[in-house]
């Protein structure tokens, strides 16, 4: 899920599309206005949006990507409430090369109401992307399909145990 996706948080939603690809489900909110989006951000945890809220209730893991202000650094923050599933992620992005950090307060998505956490199994991942990540992402499918190939194996591994 992209929940800022569009010109909310550029990018978020062509990762999240990516790491969907054609095995798992695929959702985001795109600010589609010429400017002015950030008005469009709605925090986490009050995120309501009625399809998100009918996507989420169907899924077993919910993986929501975020977009982190940073131009500077290339990091990957790793939050939720699942555990598991976050170390494995991480674990997996380490090993293609990601930079991961623990999220900072604020970006940890742990609150119960964050719309990663709202689904069957009411933990998920929250993957906070540095700009300067997000822009070379953006502009280079090799590097877009190994992210997204390794937050896929992280899903698979941990599915797996």
């Amino acid at each position: 899920m992209a929940p800022h996706g569009g010109r909310i948080e550029p990018a978020t939603a062509e990762v999240a599309e990516a790491i969907a690809g054609m095995d798992y489900s695929f959702y985001s909110f795109n600010g589609l206005k010429a400017d002015g989006n950030g008005v469009l951000h709605i925090e986490s945890h009050l995120f309501d949006e009625p399809r998100a809220l009918r996507a989420v209730e169907k899924a077993d893991i919910i993986v929501t990507v975020h977009g982190q202000v940073d131009r500077k650094e290339e990091f990957v923050m790793v939050g939720g409430l699942d555990d598991g599933l976050r170390l494995e992620i991480r674990r997996q992005l380490e090993a293609a090369g990601f930079q991961t950090l623990p999220p900072s307060e604020g970006l940890m998505g742990t609150d119960p109401m964050n719309i990663c956490n709202r689904g069957r199994s009411r933990q998920g991942v929250q993957l906070e992307i540095s700009r300067k990540v997000r822009d070379v992402l953006r502009t280079n499918q090799g590097h877009l399909q190994t992210f997204a190939d390794a937050v896929r194996k992280g899903i698979r591994l941990y599915l797996a145990k």
